[in-house]
């Protein structure tokens, strides 16, 4: 991040202009000149990254995200000329800002066969089943912790949904979230690995393994040494060659993600993994449940905001900022309030403190970024 303007291919577009569109990020993209879309993500390895794409790249994108969801619903791909796309609903429950690529994709997709309806996360469980419920869409996006929950109201009957489909994205799929939506919707479920790097990767119908999009990006599983591991050891991390982004070419780029490679498909030649180590986690409290996404998407829209760390309390949360920069932090915590409000907290008690550090694993050097109580 402090050398963004230097390993840009286009000197058009900076980080001060990138971290502008950033800022004023809502539920839309914001382009920048040149068409280009600009992404936030918080990160593992401690600091907050922005990820560049011009518009070939945000096609690319979009597609690796949903091909092998349509390929499953029925889209053809002939021998010649353009695939053939059916016209089809995807209801994505998760982030509700277009910081996020996930959210980027609904607006990319608008006017297309491909309806991707947002539902944010940060809304009570009973409202994102009453949007569900009028959705009625033949695929579903979600977190594993949230699409359990769902699940849950699925079973009680406040949610009546039959989707063709079931996607767990940005978490691990523990067993018994996969035990509870299988039992709750009845469909095949799919584990989908995103990265706003550009790494995208799908598992087949309940198939615990991730196939991984090794056409687009080439991918070395190493150990702490940065060291290739061989199958069926789990990675320490994660090195991504992202062959489509022209903008911001990342080489070797390292992802703090663990992955085991798992044997071949005879059918193809791309790299088949289990993935490790992504699961968040909610923030229980005694009359609402709010998901931590609700909170990063406001931190990582922040230019001044390096990293974070929050702490479950009582009431609320405590937020620990480091800032590139000295700034106002009561727009932030008021921010953090109202999201906390929205998710069902009532009257919640925020405090938002600057600091010179923030903790690490002594051994991994690693950092919680949210600790539940």
């Amino acid at each position: 991040m402090d050398h963004f303007d230097e390993l840009i291919s286009d000197r058009v577009l900076t980080r001060e202009a990138a971290e502008r569109a950033l800022a004023a990020t809502r539920a839309e993209p914001r382009p920048l000149p040149g068409g280009y879309l600009c992404m936030a993500t918080g990160g593992s390895s401690g600091r907050r990254g922005i990820f560049a794409y011009d518009p070939a790249g945000v096609a690319e994108l979009v597609s690796l995200f949903l091909r092998a969801r349509l390929a499953a619903l029925g889209a053809a791909t002939p021998a010649t000329g353009p695939v053939q796309v059916p016209e089809v609903t995807f209801a994505l429950v998760a982030a509700s800002s277009a910081v996020h690529g996930t959210v980027l994709a609904t607006s990319v997709l608008a006017g297309s066969p491909i309806r991707l309806a947002s539902i944010p996360v940060t809304l009570p469980v009973t409202e994102m089943a009453d949007r569900l419920n009028q959705l009625q869409a033949q695929g579903l996006f979600g977190y594993p912790s949230i699409l359990a929950r769902l699940a849950a109201e699925q079973q009680a009957g406040h949610l009546n949904i039959a989707p063709r489909q079931v996607n767990c994205i940005s978490e691990t799929l523990q067993p018994k979230f996969r035990a509870a939506i299988s039992k709750a919707f009845g469909a095949p479920i799919f584990n989908t690995f995103v990265s706003t790097e550009g790494l995208f990767g799908s598992s087949g119908p309940d198939d615990p393994a991730i196939t991984l999009a090794t056409d687009s990006c080439i991918v070395e599983l190493v150990d702490a040494a940065y060291q290739p591991v061989p199958p069926g050891t789990a990675s320490a991390k994660v090195l991504v060659t992202n062959l489509y982004n022209h903008l911001q070419p990342l080489i070797r780029y390292e992802l703090n993600d663990s992955f085991t490679q798992q044997p071949d498909a005879p059918s193809h030649g791309l790299l088949r993994v289990t993935v490790e180590g992504r699961a968040e986690e909610i923030l229980h409290y005694v009359h609402a449940e709010v998901h931590p996404l609700s909170l990063r998407s406001i931190l990582v829209a922040k230019p001044d905001v390096l990293d974070y760390q929050i702490r479950q309390t009582a009431r609320g949360v405590a937020v620990h900022v480091l800032l590139e920069r000295e700034t106002s932090l009561a727009p932030l915590r008021e921010q953090l309030c109202t999201a906390l409000a929205q998710a069902g907290l009532a009257d919640p008690e925020v405090t938002v403190d600057a600091v010179a550090e923030l903790p690490r694993h002594p051994e991994t050097g690693k950092l919680r970024r949210v600790i539940p109580a």
